[in-house]
């Protein structure tokens, strides 16, 4: 037995630390212990609902990249609008940027970060 059980034992406390436990444990979910903390991350999304809206809006004010995975939403193309364009116009606010890669993602960067938009040459 250790001093710190001892100490522990002599002032009643007597929990042990359960290391698997404490890994798994919600304090330990932002934890990256193999990299330093970026200044900004890319983080993708699947988004089903409106009530996806406010997490990306977070992730958005946190200077987080969104990957935003459409792939249910296209079934629903009318919800599917009503989210883009709400996301649309949030991100205009924050001075930020919005475009779709494909079928079934779109791009999302917060403030002071832009896509380069590329369109194919007119061919005569």
């Amino acid at each position: 037995m250790g001093v710190f059980n001892k100490l522990g034992q002599a002032f009643g406390v007597q929990k042990e630390i359960d290391i698997e436990d404490y890994m798994n444990s919600e304090e330990m979910d932002n934890v990256d212990v193999l990299h330093e903390p970026a200044d900004m991350y890319i983080k993708p999304v699947s988004v089903m609902s409106e009530e996806d809206v406010k997490p990306i809006e977070d992730e958005l004010s946190r200077r987080n990249i969104v990957l935003l995975d459409i792939t249910e939403l296209n079934k629903r193309p009318n919800t599917r609008d009503n989210i883009v364009r709400e996301l649309k116009r949030y991100i205009e606010n924050l001075n930020g940027d919005i475009g779709q890669i494909d079928e079934t993602r779109i791009i999302i960067t917060p403030a002071k970060v832009k896509i380069i938009k590329r369109r194919k040459p007119q061919k005569d």
